[in-house]
């Protein structure tokens, strides 16, 4: 009988858990969805009274109801990010590529460390690409071309070994090319389209802040 009610117990305690996670990254996803405008209702499934958001159209949980993916790609989604995505701890995937969204990335999606994918491309984002991107030490696509971001690209990105894609194409960045780590093997037409952007740097030749006043 009393390992019967410690089984309940246990039970009980991890629906619990499971809960106010997926209570709190339904909360983060709302917030977001509180932030776009979405003319064509592909977030009406969003509803925050359920316990998690695996149930929600376009997100992906994994075994123990964690978000891992969200793919809102062309979706006709026009508003801004929001700061709160930082909070989707097991977020592999964020897809949020071809949309009109618009206003700046958060530094707070330095926060997603087991972030494979970051596709914001195609879209109308505009500011700094947040130097706290290289805390993603898992990150393997970073496609941020097509939008109307500005000033350098940071440095911090050459310390993230398993980052294998990155366009920046089509922006207004300025400064110069990283040549270090992964960037040794980003084709230059990644970057192409930049007008103050110069070439690859050559170490203590080229300075870092050309073109970014």
């Amino acid at each position: 009988m009393e390992a019967t009610i410690w089984v309940l117990v246990f039970c009980l305690t991890l629906t619990l858990v499971l809960s106010v996670f997926g209570n709190s990254e339904g909360d983060a996803l709302y917030t977001l969805k509180k932030g776009l405008t979405d003319p064509d209702n592909v977030l009406q499934s969003w509803d925050p009274t359920l316990v998690n958001p695996c149930t929600w159209f376009h997100i992906t949980c994994n075994q123990h109801n964690r978000v891992t993916r969200v793919d809102l790609g062309n979706s006709n989604l026009s508003g801004h990010l929001v700061p709160e995505l930082g909070k989707l701890n097991h977020l592999q995937y964020l897809e949020l590529y071809k949309n009109k969204i618009q206003g700046t990335i958060p530094s707070e999606l330095g926060n997603l460390k087991s972030l494979i994918s970051l596709d914001l491309y195609n879209n109308n984002i505009s500011g700094t690409i947040p130097p706290s991107l290289g805390k993603l030490k898992s990150l393997v696509f970073l496609r941020l071309n097509d939008n109307r971001l500005t000033g350098h690209i940071p440095r911090e990105l050459v310390s993230i070994s398993s980052l294998k894609v990155v366009d920046v194409s089509n922006n207004d960045l300025c400064g110069t090319i990283p040549t270090s780590g992964p960037f040794e093997h980003i084709p230059l037409n990644n970057f192409e389209n930049n007008p103050r952007l110069e070439g690859p740097e050559l170490l203590g030749l080229a300075s870092y802040d050309t073109k970014c006043s």
